[in-house]
């Protein structure tokens, strides 16, 4: 298995962060670089969806975790390989949010093709997440949390 992780913090509180999460994986872009997402069901475990990443063709994904305000995941088939995309929410102390959004590549020959391919998929992850965390504490500004 190969893997990597990008984190950083938010002053929005966890139920802002989790909100910015289900209007992205429902459909609702949070920014200009944000993937285009189409949800074939309830936002639930199980549940496929659609995801047309910047500049390339659409796939398939499932939620395979989901728990509100801790926890969102979903798997990606790429031929031999299983990419599972996590969100983990962490409540801070001071009430904020430490978002940490990793990518798991596993199957045969993930430890060989992680680091080229690995780096290729999470290169986006500091813009796409500075856009999860301006979306966030808009909401916790607007007074929306769900």
């Amino acid at each position: 298995m190969w893997t990597t992780d990008y984190s950083d913090s938010t002053s929005a509180g966890p139920a802002a962060v989790w909100a910015s999460l289900t209007a992205l994986h429902s459909g609702t872009p949070l920014g200009p670089h944000s993937d285009t997402f189409e949800l074939h069901g309830p936002f639930a475990v199980g549940t496929t969806l659609t995801i047309t990443p910047q500049g390339q063709d659409p796939m398939q994904s499932t939620i395979v975790e989901l728990k509100v305000d801790e926890v969102y995941a979903d798997q990606t088939v790429h031929g031999e390989l299983m990419l599972t995309f996590r969100h983990q929410l962490t409540r801070l102390d001071d009430g904020g949010t430490r978002v940490t959004h990793t990518l798991e590549i596993s199957g045969p020959g993930a430890d060989e093709v992680g680091p080229d391919l690995g780096p290729q998929i999470s290169g986006d992850f500091p813009v796409t997440m500075g856009e999860l965390i301006v979306a966030s504490e808009a909401r916790t500004v607007a007074g929306i949390s769900r």
